[in-house]
């Protein structure tokens, strides 16, 4: 009886996979809607993280904290992904200080769990599209996003799909024109990834 319970609460969706699965169906809807009864901080800031690709809306960066009421390596990453949107709006001075904020708690979270998910996705992006002479490096973010194929291959439950990881590996690829870009496209297009993964790779970021 016990094992059968253990195997129904494994099958149970958790609000972070429900997360997860209305940004990667590009459901900005039901996500907007599931977000309006987010329980934590931590679970509020996923639920902006992902909401906002999907709307552009720039009132989910409006409030945001300055640092996040846990020690979670992920969450403060999560944060610092928004705080890097906030800093892709607005003026030169918002650009600036949200930009120093987004890489001050960025290097918060590498300090406290540099093998984290979100860490490694949140800093594989970040590498790609911050200018070169910031710090931005496609190469350096080749190697992090690698790194986190390794990680939601050992752990797919840390709240980044393998397919998710294997498509911005691709998109590092891409901006290498590395050869082996081909093939990687290809291997996610052959598990048939969800509508928003398959729309980057269908009109990816220039």
């Amino acid at each position: 009886m016990l094992t059968t319970l253990a195997l129904i609460l494994t099958l149970v969706p958790t609000r972070a996979d429900s997360v997860e699965h209305y940004y990667a169906h590009g459901n900005a809807t039901a996500l907007r809607s599931h977000c309006q009864t987010a329980a934590s901080q931590a679970e509020d800031l996923l639920c902006r993280y992902r909401l906002y690709p999907l709307t552009m809306d720039r009132t989910l960066l409006n409030d945001l904290p300055s640092e996040t009421e846990s020690a979670s390596a992920g969450e403060t990453a999560i944060l610092a992904g928004l705080w890097g949107y906030k800093a892709a709006t607005g003026s030169i001075i918002n650009k600036i200080r949200s930009g120093r904020r987004a890489g001050r708690l960025m290097e918060l979270a590498k300090e406290t769990g540099p093998d984290d998910p979100f860490v490694l996705l949140i800093e594989g992006q970040s590498l790609l599209f911050r200018p070169g002479i910031f710090g931005g490096d496609s190469r350096r973010a080749l190697e992090v996003l690698r790194e986190l194929q390794r990680v939601t291959a050992r752990h797919p439950e840390g709240g980044v799909s393998a397919v998710e990881a294997d498509l911005w590996v691709w998109y590092a690829l891409t901006r290498l024109k590395d050869p082996d870009a081909d093939a990687a496209r290809t291997a996610i297009e052959n598990r048939n990834p969800p509508p928003m993964y398959a729309e980057f790779l269908a009109n990816p970021p220039s």
